[in-house]
């Protein structure tokens, strides 16, 4: 069974990696073999090959079974002709209400769609909508369960594509979501139905109303998120800040329904079944006679597990930890004693056969790896004395033994893994969970959720207990996040890297007596050394990063960094600085920056800036900002730009040419929009001219025509304003003459950017024209020559449609 569920994840990830799908009858054919071989290899007489056999049979269902589960929810796909159009559907609120200042988002289930134009239009079964505060009406409340006729406008999936960046489009696809969008201004918006009952509506309406239990009892607490998290799965109230603390400490997997709070409540219930049970007789039921205790024990806990994690929306690790309990149950009730490592390949085949697209997940090596570590320290072993001759304190000593051994070993055991998934390492991850574990997991977890099932005023009482355990726990954390050595950080190891500091854990981590245990840790030097990848004296690369409708450009010399401009402002929560730029530096092993240039004020060219100053050492900032703009306050050291700045890293020549300095405080200019003084960037390497203009429009293009007309000339330009019709001149584009252009524009955007006769206007050029909404990321390399990449034909995969 080991292997071939050994071989059926690999086959699976086989699938996930593929930039085509393939055809569906294929498919078929490999998963009747893939059958036949594992039905047919228990008559292979030499273990080796019976084995590798079954390596292979599960292998070729795995691939089978991910690709036909790929076609059966990829057939359902807004066609391009229906993008941006408005369309009447009916259906229900299937998914928790997630609420802002800017509105609400939903996932929708479609029920019917409205004709149009004499047909009705093929929409997907399931949307993700927005419905944004109006201007001339309160927004509505939506719950849960509510059957609506809304007006949408959709567009197909997209996300930001980007290296070490978030798969939003595969996320979309794992949650059956083939179509984004969000609701219209329209008269034939209503509530048709408060409530359709459906199971799955039942258990949403229940979270939901747990939720705002929760918040309406803690109100203006900081902590109320975490408790919601503990409660309900639902994360998204917990802000930012905090977070980041819960990482830098390692104890962000406590904050939510993890294994171990869904395997101690079923313990819990398990302990109390088997009481209740043993004692009916005194009820002169006698149930034991009817059921073993064990039995009824171990049904109870299974369905309380089941109830915990219904409640948490079905998250990965919560499947994992059901699963295996669901196995260890029936192997009791069918009477067949099970090994735990049959236990969790039975737990992992389970996960995949659900959600194929469950291993491009994170939590989903993390949670199974975690319990594979445990299991590799702790099977086989020798066993400790018997626990029931001993003093209560010994087996405290005991038990605080075990659990610090445990730990460790967890730790230890997922460094390669943390370090290939994040490229950092909570140093103090270890101290801190000694701490979270037993207060969130005996202490602020039950008391969440008996309170749930209480009446006001004692569930109040019970979450306030709850949420000033968390406060007091996050000014303890809080103070940890700050000690200096709290974090490793480090690049995205390479591969050779990676599988050289696995093996490394594994030898250390072998039992007592192993040979030269010691020198496993000469296996992590290549991990802890790696400094990342940079460009080589006299290379240069500039990296158009994907944040939408916004502009952020990298700049990477052999010794330098230069950041031009940090892309838009999203919510309250998120921006691209913390989304995508600070990820993407940080993956890349980039801890400070020399420059960050903020070209001007706007929110698509500024709105990440804090929070790459937040997060990442930025020596200097230049900017078109006024001095008591809030970024030029935060910077260490601020300077305004304008024509006749220029310096020089090694072989390349910066230079800004625009603005002049009367562009500035008392001029028409300043008191226009902020394109007229956005900061004109031209960058030299060799023979080769990069041109980062920002927003800058007709007008500015003529100052910089009669102030520098020899200079412009480029091999590659950034596309002014993205692309707009108020920019790109003729007589501009004649004296830069670019060979490539770069547009950072987000798709469908609002603006239409870049409009058509901007484009037509390139092309005349004979220019090659890259688009980061359909190209993602862009990567140029400055050596003698320029090469050019995009993310998405480097990495394409089957679901991104294009």
């Amino acid at each position: 069974m080991r292997s071939a569920v050994i071989g059926f994840v690999l086959g699976v990830a086989f699938l996930q990696m593929q930039a085509v799908l393939p055809a569906a009858w294929p498919l078929c054919g490999l998963l009747a073999l893939g059958l036949v071989l594992l039905a047919a290899v228990h008559k292979i007489p030499d273990p080796y090959f019976r084995s590798a056999a079954c390596v292979l049979a599960g292998a070729l269902f795995g691939f089978a079974w991910a690709g036909l589960f790929a076609h059966y929810y990829l057939r359902h796909e807004l066609p391009p002709a229906w993008e941006g159009r408005d369309i009447t559907v009916i259906g229900t609120i299937d998914s928790l209400p997630s609420y802002s200042e800017s509105g609400v988002r939903f996932t929708f289930a479609v029920e019917k769609v409205l004709d149009q134009d004499g047909q009705p239009p093929p929409v997907p079964q399931r949307l993700a909508l927005g419905w944004y505060q109006a201007d001339e009406g309160e927004q509505p409340r939506v719950q849960a369960g509510a059957r609506w006729q809304l007006t949408v406008r959709l567009k197909r999936p997209h996300g930001n594509a980007n290296p070490h960046g978030f798969d939003y489009e595969a996320w979309l696809l794992e949650r059956k979501l083939r179509a984004t969008g969000y609701v219209r201004a329209d008269q034939q918006n209503r509530l048709l139905q408060a409530f359709v009952f459906s199971p799955g509506n039942v258990v949403e309406v229940l979270r939901s109303g747990l939720r705002e239990r929760i918040l309406q009892a803690l109100p203006e607490h900081r902590y109320a998120g975490v408790l919601v998290a503990l409660a309900v799965g639902d994360q998204r109230a917990i802000e930012q800040p905090d977070w980041e603390v819960f990482n830098r400490t390692g104890i962000s997997h406590l904050v939510a329904i993890s294994g171990l709070h869904i395997t101690m409540i079923a313990g819990m219930f398990a302990v109390i079944t088997a009481a209740l049970w043993r004692r009916s007789f005194f009820t002169g039921a006698a149930l034991p006679l009817l059921l073993p205790a064990q039995k009824a024990a171990a049904l109870g806990g299974a369905l309380a597990a089941l109830c915990y994690v219904a409640l948490a929306g079905f998250g990965i690790p919560a499947q994992r930890t059901l699963y295996m309990l669901l196995v260890v149950a029936l192997a009791l009730w069918s009477g067949r004693i099970t090994s735990v490592t049959h236990v969790l390949c039975a737990a992992l085949a389970a996960v995949l056969l659900a959600d194929p697209w469950a291993l491009l997940w994170p939590g989903f090596w993390l949670s199974f790896c975690a319990v594979g570590v445990i299991i590799y320290t702790s099977a086989g072993r020798s066993l400790a004395a018997a626990v029931e001759n001993q003093s209560l304190p010994a087996r405290w000593r005991q038990g605080l033994k075990a659990a610090g051994s445990t730990q460790y070993a967890v730790t230890i055991g997922l460094l390669p893994l943390t370090a290939l998934l994040f490229g950092r390492v909570s140093l103090i991850g270890p101290l801190a969970n000694a701490l979270a574990i037993p207060l969130i997991g005996l202490a602020v977890t039950p008391l969440t959720l008996i309170a749930g099932v209480l009446p006001a005023p004692l569930s109040t009482w019970l979450w306030r207990g709850a949420h000033v355990l968390v406060e007091q726990l996050a000014l303890f954390l809080n103070w940890l996040s700050l000690l200096p050595f709290a974090v490793w950080q480090a690049p995205l190891p390479q591969a050779w890297t990676f599988a050289l500091a696995l093996l490394a854990t594994l030898w250390l981590l072998a039992p007592r007596g192993w040979p030269l245990r010691w020198l496993a840790l000469a296996g992590w030097l290549p991990l802890l050394l790696d400094h990342g990848n940079r460009p080589a004296p006299g290379e240069m690369w500039v990296t158009a990063l994907d944040v939408g409708q916004g502009m952020a450009v990298l700049v990477e010399t052999a010794e330098h960094r230069l950041l031009y401009d940090s892309g838009p402002y999203y919510s309250p929560a998120s921006d691209a600085g913390s989304r995508i730029i600070v990820p993407y530096l940080r993956a890349r092993g980039i801890a400070a920056l020399d420059v960050l240039l903020v070209s001007h004020a706007d929110n698509d060219h500024s709105g990440g800036a804090l929070s790459v100053m937040g997060s990442i050492e930025v020596a200097k900032v230049y900017s078109s900002l006024a001095p008591d703009h809030v970024i030029a306050r935060a910077a260490a050291v601020h300077e305004r730009c304008h024509d006749g700045q220029a310096w020089q890293w090694g072989s390349v020549k910066f230079e800004i040419l625009y603005p002049d300095l009367e562009q500035y405080p008392g001029s028409a200019a300043a008191k226009a929009k902020a394109n007229t003084v956005s900061c004109t960037l031209k960058i030299s390497h060799g023979q080769h001219t990069v041109l980062l203009p920002g927003d800058i429009e007709a007008a500015q293009e003529k100052q910089l025509l009669a102030s520098h007309a020899g200079q412009l000339k480029s091999t590659v330009l950034l596309a002014p304003h993205h692309g707009s019709g108020t920019s790109s001149t003729a007589a501009f584009l004649a004296a830069v003459d670019p060979q490539i252009v770069l547009f950072q524009v987000g798709y469908r955007n609002r603006f239409r950017h870049p409009k058509q006769q901007i484009l037509e206007r390139y092309q005349a050029l004979g220019s090659t024209n890259l688009r980061s909404d359909t190209d993602g990321a862009i990567l140029l390399k400055f050596g003698d020559t320029i090469s050019v990449d995009t993310y998405r034909s480097q990495h394409r995969r089957y679901w991104y449609g294009r």
